[in-house]
């Protein structure tokens, strides 16, 4: 700017120069006689923005009305007071003022002038800004477009005619990267002989540039001098559309690339009226409204952004081959950086600045930061700032939804979850839409279900941190939350344990709907749970918590069993809460016995049933001794086992609990056949059969039935226990206990093979096999099918 500005000032441009210098001085608030180093220090200052904007427009007006002269003449003085100034614009047969700032950020078109004092005219690889270092990807998104640029190029089901394309999605995702490097890809081919347009519309920033100023910085590109564009918004869009057509039938096609829409009515104007010519839009927010070919960019898949982070570092030293040598670690930064252009982009940039850094020390330094967005600027890139562009553009209430959503738990959420967050009876689906169409928030995995990136849940929890009303707005959501959660896992829970004769749950109509929803919320319902950690929300948690023992196990989903048990059982330490505690121990024991974890299991159940008896609590203490009992016999303690098993059901006996003795007794069976006491163990079994299925408790039944099937085979009465296996096959089945199922099916298999029905005992692994896929234990899975497989192999 000071360059130009003492070119000027020299004469350069005649007198109408040294007049702009003069009108420039006065408008940012300094006297005509001003000097260039005051005026270009005063312009810097956002305030001046608009003034330095219009003074932009008439320095255009100036050169492109005498190209060949007074051009050459400013960008040789610009030469002469700075070296390199003056040829970033003018390269002796044009001029495009590319580096400066009046149009690549007043205006934000490329003008181009053709020698030999020619009418000002586009030129594509002039108006084009150079093409992207370091693209990579997007390789889809490149053919559609392309595929939507190509004269007659309509594929088998498309529109023969698509004006416009428009290319949408979150700040900092590429979407001018991409349509850069799609426009010089068509204009490579040939499509667009008659020149490309770029106009940056900066369309998000405080002031955006209007369809108006836009329509006549293209005008005035498409040679146009100034004083020739009529005076109304309908005429210059008439005479844009007519110069459009008659360039179309001297040159050829022209393709417009509007950067940074921020609305339809900021494009519109600008769209030709002859089909011929295409208009390129990028947008971070969907624009149907055009009638445009869509093209929503997602983020960067693994690869590509691991490509794009080692491209962007062998560009600055070819010999960079940090990522490339350290793949783990750029893949752990590529995901910190939400496989976000920009971020990684930057990212790249800091390891470039400091070529002894390793990655994993960024990775590192990203990792602990308790705000990741504030390594994200380079200087000159920030994402922070990117997204703050779009957040200052919101309503009110699309600004409170994204600020809630940022706190919700989980990787994505549903519209019940939404609701709870807002407080609202309904999902506010209107809000929800209008985020998603600017990219702030994105669709889940089915409907109804929504997603932040990454990168912009931590930008919105920032924005909450950072004021004392947002945090209070934030914390009541939570405890919202909380409280729709703690509701409605209990009423599932509830579901699961109900038995025929009790009060009917609430919402969940039979099992299966009760586990969809907790299968759906589970990622949610156990973030939230680690907020027991906070005193406001301890309490709620602490419940959410031990509604989800039972699920979790079910579901095999052990370490979150662990997860969960663990901070509810910190959390009621801390509070004092001994039966809490308690309670919140002996699941915890539950969970790791689960998981195989048998010595910190017994260590976690000792201390339950201390605090048990300490606290008077007969129930938890026989509760209690069955789980050491279990835990006693994995550890091949069998009498011990068998005394833990006796204590816990005279306990149960004592105090009238049904349900935990016909449990205790189909353990104590185990543990006596263990200790070759078979007849015993059969005895037990029948008992715990019976008792579940007097009180009801089926799926009790059936795992007493699959125990007593091992008991009377090993008795000798193997059509009994064929018998049997089949009566717990049908229950597990029933329950999608499929974890009960195959290990039925195993044993049933070992049956069967003992017997010498090689067929039967097939059938039964492969089926076993299938059944504990599904359980999610591949392991197990693979046994099952190599003992299927060395029936059809038998050994010599």
């Amino acid at each position: 700017m000071e360059a130009l500005l003492a070119a000027l000032a020299e004469g350069a441009g005649g007198d109408g120069g040294r007049r702009l210098v003069e009108k420039l001085a006065r408008a940012v608030g300094l006297g005509a006689g001003a000097g260039v180093r005051d005026i270009a220090a005063a312009v810097r200052e956002p305030g001046r923005r608009e003034a330095v904007r219009e003074w932009g427009e008439e320095v255009a007006g100036l050169l492109g009305g005498d190209p060949g002269g007074a051009a050459g003449d400013v960008a040789r003085a610009m030469e002469r007071y700075a070296p390199g100034s003056g040829v970033s614009w003018y390269d002796g047969d044009h001029s495009d003022f590319r580096g400066g700032v009046f149009l690549r950020e007043v205006v934000g078109v490329q003008v181009v002038f053709q020698g030999g004092g020619a009418a000002a005219v586009p030129e594509a690889v002039a108006g084009l800004p150079p093409r992207p270092g370091g693209f990579t990807g997007r390789g889809e998104e490149t053919a559609a477009l392309l595929r939507a640029l190509e004269p007659g190029g309509a594929g088998v089901g498309e529109s023969a005619a698509v004006l416009v394309a428009a290319v949408s999605g979150l700040g900092g995702i590429g979407k001018t990267a991409l349509a850069v490097e799609t426009a010089h890809l068509a204009w490579e081919r040939g499509w667009f002989p008659g020149g490309v347009l770029f106009i940056d519309l900066h369309g998000y920033d405080r002031e955006p540039v209007t369809a108006d100023r836009a329509l006549q910085a293209l005008l005035r590109a498409l040679g146009i001098p100034p004083e020739h564009i009529p005076g109304t918004a309908d005429e210059r869009v008439v005479l844009y559309r007519s110069t459009l057509a008659r360039r179309a039938r001297e040159c050829g096609a022209v393709l417009v690339l509007a950067d940074n829409a921020s609305s339809p009515d900021q494009v519109r104007p600008l769209l030709p009226g002859d089909a011929r010519h295409h208009v390129l839009v990028t947008s971070r927010d969907r624009l149907p409204q055009l009638g445009a070919r869509l093209v929503a960019l997602d983020q960067l898949a693994a690869g590509e952004a691991f490509e794009l982070l080692d491209r962007a570092l062998r560009i600055a030293d070819p010999g960079d081959g940090r990522v490339v040598d350290d793949r783990d670690g750029a893949e752990r930064l590529a995901g910190l950086c939400g496989h976000l252009p920009l971020a990684l982009q930057i990212a790249a940039a800091l390891l470039a600045e400091d070529p002894g850094m390793p990655v994993t020390e960024l990775v590192a330094e990203l990792a602990e930061s308790r705000d990741r967005l504030e390594h994200f600027d380079d200087g000159e890139r920030n994402v922070r700032a990117a997204f703050e562009l779009s957040y200052r553009r919101l309503p009110p209430e699309q600004a409170r939804l994204l600020r809630l959503l940022s706190l919700a738990p989980g990787t994505e959420v549903s519209d019940e979850v939404v609701a709870a967050l807002a407080g609202a009876e309904t999902p506010p689906g209107q809000e929800l839409k209008a985020l998603a169409r600017a990219h702030l928030v994105e669709r889940g995995s089915g409907r109804g279900w929504w997603r932040l990136h990454d990168l912009v849940r931590v930008f919105g929890a920032g924005v909450v941190a950072g004021d004392v009303g947002l945090r209070e707005e934030g914390e009541a959501a939570r405890e919202r939350l909380l409280g729709f959660y703690w509701r409605w896992a209990h009423a599932a829970a509830d579901r699961l344990a109900w038995l025929p004769g009790s009060p009917v749950p609430e919402r969940f109509v039979d099992r299966g709907q009760a586990l969809a929803w907790l299968d759906g919320e589970r990622a949610g319902l156990v973030e939230a749970v680690q907020w027991a950690g906070e005193e406001r929300h301890a309490r709620q948690a602490m419940g959410l918590a031990s509604c989800l023992d039972a699920y979790l196990r079910w579901r095999r989903y052990f370490d979150d069993a662990i997860t969960v048990a663990g901070t509810a059982w910190q959390a009621a330490y801390q509070a004092g809460d001994r039966d809490a505690e308690a309670a919140a121990a002996n699941n915890l024991g539950n969970a790791l016995w689960a998981a195989g974890r048998m010595k910190e299991a017994f260590g976690i159940y000792s201390h339950t049933r201390d605090l048990c008896q300490a606290a008077g609590d007969r129930q938890g203490e026989a509760r209690t001794w069955g789980n050491l009992g279990v835990v006693l016999w994995e550890a091949g303690r069998v009498e011990e086992a068998i005394d833990a098993h006796i204590c816990a059901r005279d306990l149960h006996q004592a105090i009238g609990d049904r349900h935990g003795e016909g449990r205790t007794w189909d353990n104590l069976g185990v543990a006596l056949r263990e200790a070759g006491r078979v007849e015993e163990a059969i005895d037990a079994h029948i008992c715990a059969r019976d008792l579940h299925q007097a009180i009801g408790e089926r799926h009790g039944e059936g795992t007493a039935c699959g125990n007593l099937a091992i008991a009377l085979f090993e008795a000798g009465r193997a059509e009994e226990a064929i018998e049997a296996y089949d009566k717990a096959l049908e229950i597990c089945r029933e329950f999608e206990d499929w974890y009960g199922t195959g290990q039925a099916l195993y044993n049933l298999a070992l049956t069967y093979d003992t017997l010498n029905r090689p067929a039967e005992a097939r059938t039964s692994y492969l089926q076993a096999a299938d059944a504990y896929a599904r359980a999610n234990d591949p392991d197990r899975a693979a046994q099952a099918r190599a003992q299927a497989t060395a029936l059809d192999n038998p050994t010599p």
